[in-house]
């Protein structure tokens, strides 16, 4: 080919691999050849001249999560840039599973591994792990990690409830396991500290991020009685769920409780009112992610960093000014 187009085989080469370094007019006539000839590249014959594969794995905990799907879309979008392919591996939180798609790293089947989950599973490699993690994260400063701010953006959203004079504001957990959870709750807790409202634990709930777990705490909490003019749940699933009891009740949002989730998540803009929520900036943690660990890739010495995006709170239908006293069912 390298002939036939009148360029050097590291020409031909660079136009198949990195075609952003070759000049357009030689690009155009090398794929010319290559069309011509119905060259189709040796996968695997490159791989062991490189030792990559170009595939990497991105592991999140739930593949229903409408969360993680703008994630992986910005992974995918610098993955691709870069000539690497992805592979999706939904755990269930399973150890197990975690493993195994670890092992393909270390059986050279991969070259690295994205997660989206607060553990990092064991690779048996020498030297710097192929890992990134984010969304959630990891105290290892070893690993590197991108995620939000969740302590910061869980304060101001319930900071904006205090402004519309709520002041009994349940709050539905995420799983205790979950280190950003653990933040949510901490944010929440922190913005009626200083706002002088005393935590009442009665209005906790906790829920395990899905649309069925957030109606099932504002059941619970409207079965035991309690009192709130808002909520302000973990995640957005949870929030749908919530603001389903509610109606199910015959409670109006926001006139008689406003709710706010976090995520926002596409679905979010078409409740019914549209869902106030935190929004994570996704694409940009996966873009953010995979650049990361092309990083790693190409230089293993590269020091492991932690970076943290900003998140913004956005306001819509499901908040309102305290109405009622919340007491009156």
């Amino acid at each position: 080919m390298a002939a036939i187009a009148k360029v050097s085989v590291a020409t031909v080469s660079r136009a198949l691999q990195r075609p952003e370094v070759v000049s357009e007019e030689t690009r155009r006539r090398i794929h010319e050849v290559v069309k011509r000839l119905g060259y189709t590249p040796n996968a695997m014959a490159r791989n062991l001249r490189t030792a990559r594969t170009r595939l990497v794995i991105a592991l999140l905990p739930d593949i229903a999560n409408p969360f993680f799907s703008e994630v992986i879309r910005g992974i995918e979008q610098v993955a691709y840039e870069n000539g690497y392919s992805v592979l999706l591996g939904e755990t269930q939180s399973s150890l197990v599973r975690e493993q195994s798609y670890a092992d393909m790293v270390a059986a050279r089947q991969a070259d690295g591994i994205i997660t989206m989950f607060h553990r990092v599973p064991p690779i048996p490699v020498e030297g710097r792990l192929p890992v990134v993690n984010a969304c959630e994260y990891v105290k290892d400063s070893a690993i590197s990690s991108v995620y939000v701010d969740n302590v910061a953006a869980a304060t101001a959203a319930v900071d904006y409830l205090v402004t519309l004079g709520h002041r009994d504001i349940a709050f539905v957990a995420g799983p205790a396991t979950s280190p950003i959870c653990v933040d949510r709750e901490q944010g929440y807790r922190l913005a009626l500290q200083r706002a002088d409202i005393p935590a009442n634990p009665a209005l906790v709930a906790v829920g395990d991020f899905s649309i069925e777990a957030g109606e099932r705490a504002v059941e619970l909490l409207l079965s035991q009685g309690q009192s709130f003019s808002a909520v302000f749940c973990s995640n957005d699933e949870m929030a749908i769920g919530a603001m389903r009891a509610l109606l199910s009740r015959g409670l109006r949002i926001p006139e008689d409780v406003s709710v706010v989730g976090f995520d926002d998540i596409r679905f979010s803009r078409y409740t019914s009112p549209a869902l106030t929520t935190v929004s994570q900036p996704k694409t940009a943690l996966g873009r953010e992610a995979m650049t990361m660990l092309i990083e790693i890739l190409n230089d293993p010495d590269v020091p492991p960093r932690k970076r943290v995006l900003s998140a913004e709170l956005v306001v819509r239908g499901s908040t309102g000014p305290r109405g009622r006293d919340p007491g009156a069912r």
